[in-house]
């Protein structure tokens, strides 16, 4: 399904220059005629994130509508570049200050406004890949339970009590409340208390041939 670009202009013969070349390149298109019209799709069910806003509009310029964007919640990550006749430094700092990402001049060169829109694509990809990298994150952490609390253990045989009253064996308990798995050996403290001992009787059991 191809990107929908909303084209936001106030004039008639520049937003179809805008939305024919757009397409041209395989992009959808949402037009409107004015900034509160444009804040009206930026605020739907499922609104563009790619967003190509003239500065001089009626009822909420360019400024005004990627300052409400970027001020909510809803799209506020939403790719925008500004469209304007003013090519001032002050202008442009203007502009990326309230909130936009690119910017283009009237009128607009078509090799110019494919880089800038193949610019807003690509970080738009990298957000969502960086959201699906941060989703997996949350549910890896959902899923690890993790030992926290007062643990009451026996001083004698080492069982631990849990939630339910019940008293289990150390590992036992460690591998239900974690993602922890055992393997069992001897250490040197216990081998040579007991062990070895047991070892030795076994050996002294055994017949001789």
């Amino acid at each position: 399904m191809p990107l929908n670009i909303l084209i936001a202009d106030d004039d008639p013969l520049s937003r179809r220059v805008l939305e024919a070349t757009l397409r041209r390149w395989g992009f959808g298109c949402t037009t409107v005629e004015n900034g509160a019209e444009a804040w009206e799709v930026l605020q739907g069910a499922t609104p563009p994130r790619l967003v190509i806003l003239d500065w001089m509009m009626p009822k909420l310029d360019g400024i005004q509508v990627v300052r409400r964007l970027r001020e909510g919640t809803k799209n506020c990550g939403a790719h925008v570049i500004l469209l304007t006749c003013r090519a001032s430094r002050s202008d442009v700092v203007r502009g990326l200050e309230a909130g936009a990402d690119d910017y283009i001049t009237k009128p607009f060169d078509p090799s110019e406004l494919r880089a800038r829109v193949q610019v807003g694509v690509r970080v738009l990809a990298l957000q969502d890949a960086l959201a699906g990298r941060v989703a997996e994150l949350e549910e890896a952490l959902s899923s690890v339970k993790r030992l926290q609390g007062l643990l009451p253990i026996c001083s004698y045989c080492k069982k631990i009590r849990d939630d339910r009253n019940y008293w289990q064996q150390v590992e036992a308990y460690i591998s239900e409340h974690s993602e922890a798995a055992f393997s069992h050996g001897i250490c040197p403290d216990c081998y040579s208390k007991v062990a070895a001992a047991e070892l030795d009787a076994a050996r002294s059991r055994q017949p001789t041939g």
